[in-house]
């Protein structure tokens, strides 16, 4: 009797630390879902740049990328849902984003804030005191081509 209790409890505890296991590396690749447009969500900061932090999110295969200064100030978002991005209405300078087509001339004032496999965002100061960001597909992304593009 006490064999086969003693067998049964290194099994649960077997199958116990497998479980725990198995969660979390679930857990370890499974982007943040929410946070989206606070001053200072609870992920990591992405940027490429020491002056503006950079957050991404991701829900129901949409990732998201947000820009924020360095008080937290939320100032532009963007979307990727498959080969579509998207500029979102968030921030101060939501109606200073835009999206350029692959390969688009990038002004030699714009700075990378953001680059991953698929997206690049950059940030160019204007004459008027306003930051404009855009985003763009990575070259090379065979998926991307101008009819992706949202405006």
């Amino acid at each position: 009797m006490f064999r086969t209790s003693h067998h049964l409890v290194r099994k649960v505890f077997l199958a116990t630390l497998i479980a725990g296991h198995v969660a979390a590396v679930a857990a370890h690749d499974h982007r943040p879902s929410t946070g989206l447009g606070e001053s200072w969500p609870n992920v990591a900061d992405q940027s490429a740049s020491p002056y503006w932090h950079v957050y991404t999110f991701e829900r129901d295969g949409v990732r998201y990328v947000q820009v924020n200064d360095q008080s937290g100030r939320v100032h532009a978002a963007f979307g990727r849902a498959g080969t579509v991005v998207f500029p979102l209405p968030v921030g101060v300078d939501a109606e200073h984003t835009t999206v350029a087509a692959p390969g688009a001339k990038e002004s030699s004032s714009a700075q990378t804030l953001y680059r991953d496999d698929e997206i690049t965002v950059t940030a160019e100061p204007q004459n008027d005191g306003t930051v404009e960001f855009r985003v763009e597909m990575v070259a090379g992304d065979p998926t991307a081509d101008n009819q992706n593009l949202m405006y």
